[in-house]
């Protein structure tokens, strides 16, 4: 039977990505390997969830090789954040990075999970200090990049945080979530958050790691398997 989610829950169906994500999945896959299907994961998500979220604005004309005169476009909206969760969402940053036509500001966030608790802890926040409307620290836009949504403790703190800091929308983008993960980060704030991700697993585990999941990927990514 179909699992049936809010409408804000955006799972991925491109046969590319399901294929990359089998892949990701092996316990055979090296850190190199691991580091680049995050990264091709991470730009189909967001291929579609850039796709369903920006639009295109005319901004004025400007001239080819040729001398032929052409309408210029940009995107709407142009005062976008991305907010990578140390230290894993760093693997996905690029992906998207490369993706929008202009560079955008980077604000991370620090968090870990309490391993007795499975609650988020946070350790670190960039976030400008004031926002405005205008200029730095404007943010009509937030992107959420963390590879794994488990018990959905990290997310759902980094959306709590994003939303009383006053950023008006937010976008999350993961490569692997587990229903109930997914069910409590929609619920966290309905209005104002759209989650994209590459694919759903049932459950987690006793110790909150996804089952099968992809491991501690921050972990495989970074080579500290083990620690």
């Amino acid at each position: 039977m179909a699992t049936h989610f809010p409408d804000s829950v955006h799972i991925s169906t491109h046969p590319c990505l399901r294929a990359k994500l089998s892949q990701l999945r092996s316990s055979s896959t090296n850190a190199a390997d691991t580091k680049r299907l995050v990264h091709e994961i991470a730009t189909l998500i967001a291929c579609e969830a850039l796709e369903d979220t920006l639009a295109t604005i005319e901004t004025g004309t400007d001239e080819s090789p040729l001398g032929y005169q052409y309408t210029t476009q940009d995107i709407t909206p142009s005062h976008i954040s991305l907010i990578p969760i140390l230290r894993s969402g760093l693997s996905m940053l690029d992906a998207v990075q490369s993706l929008l036509p202009s560079p955008v500001s980077v604000h991370h966030l620090g968090m870990y999970r309490d391993k007795g608790t499975l609650s988020a802890v946070e350790y670190y926040n960039n976030l400008p200090q004031h926002r405005t409307e205008e200029g730095a620290g404007r943010m009509d836009l937030a992107i959420i990049v963390d590879p794994i949504i488990a018990t959905g403790s990290t997310v759902c703190a980094a959306i709590e945080t994003l939303r009383d800091w006053g950023a008006p929308r937010i976008l999350c983008l993961a490569v692997l979530a587990t229903e109930g993960g997914l069910r409590r980060a929609a619920d966290v704030w309905p209005e104002g958050v759209e989650l994209w991700v590459g694919g759903v697993d049932p459950e987690t585990d006793e110790r909150g790691m996804i089952k099968p999941g992809l491991g501690d990927i921050g972990d495989r990514l970074f080579l500290t398997v083990g620690k």
